[in-house]
């Protein structure tokens, strides 16, 4: 059997960046009756804090998988500045799936940053939301983070480093304390490594500007959208960075919706939980499947 096949696409969007997308199908046959997935990552991460996700999904379903990197991350270009809002990030998603995926039934994932690109993809396209998508999963995220405590100085640092370019990011925060803030109890430590890898590779003025932007989003009245589309709210019992609290939140405010807390697990997921998250899309795979609604 031969192994699953890529391709990559450029997606130009708004404010002058270039999205870099990926598209994954499995070894075999792709099911025509699967919906497509479409996975959105985090804050300082790219699309390959997915793979092993996506490794997983291809497995065990015939399905057509695309990741991308949000704009100022990974290959992807950030464009003017005054373009690091989480909105954008929403319209940004609407143009890649207009894209590479413009037509049939949708599948979302989006972890932590990216939960959030969804939820304001559901805010900004409310009707390309309810008639195409069948299944949201949300992985340690929120729709606001007002009410944080925040860490002494966090402000001023995150504004220093919007404003510079050549600062390292391993000179702000130690690779042990990230470490220790995105994962919990025994994780693997080639996972803590490729993660922090990601982070490290993320330029300053992305790392400030998107920090001030989650600081200010606010999505919880495009949750409002979420009430006749299937979602399943997943977050680690020890996730310092989304935490607990915010998933209930979620799961309150949006009717029908399921909240899965997976203990001893921190804030990345797609590695700690693998098995989980790629069976909680499976599940919106093969329910889509059976529905058989046109997207």
């Amino acid at each position: 059997m031969r192994a699953p096949s890529t391709e990559r696409f450029v997606v130009p969007v708004a404010h002058g960046a270039r999205l870099h997308a990926q598209e994954f199908l499995p070894a075999g046959p792709l099911d025509p009756a699967l919906p497509t997935v479409v996975l959105a990552h985090g804050w300082t991460l790219t699309h390959a804090s997915w793979r092993p996700v996506i490794d997983e999904l291809l497995v065990h379903r015939a399905v057509r998988v695309l990741a991308y990197d949000q704009r100022g991350h990974g290959a992807s270009t950030m464009g003017r500045p005054e373009s690091a809002t989480v909105r954008l990030l929403g319209d940004d998603l609407k143009q890649v799936i207009d894209a590479v995926a413009p037509t049939g039934p949708l599948v979302l994932a989006g972890h932590s940053m990216g939960g959030m690109t969804v939820m304001a993809y559901a805010g900004g396209h409310h009707a390309d939301f309810v008639s195409r998508v069948r299944g949201v999963v949300l992985v340690g995220t929120a729709a606001s983070v007002a009410g944080r405590k925040p860490i002494p100085l966090e402000s001023f640092v995150m504004g220093v480093a919007s404003r510079a370019p050549r600062i390292a990011p391993r000179l702000l925060v130690p690779t042990p304390v990230q470490g220790r803030l995105m994962f919990g109890r025994d994780a693997d430590p080639a996972a803590v490594r490729e993660a922090v890898g990601m982070i490290k590779a993320t330029k300053m003025p992305t790392i400030g500007q998107f920090f001030h932007a989650i600081e200010a989003h606010d999505e919880i009245a495009s949750l409002a959208h979420f009430v006749d589309v299937p979602t399943h709210i997943l977050v680690g019992s020890q996730d310092r960075l989304t935490p607990v609290k915010w998933a209930r939140m979620l799961q309150d405010s949006i009717p029908g919706s399921r909240l899965t807390v997976l203990p001893d697990k921190g804030h990345m997921l797609t590695y700690e939980a693998t098995a989980t998250v790629a069976d909680t899309v499976i599940d919106f795979v093969d329910a889509a499947a059976q529905s058989g609604q046109p997207g």
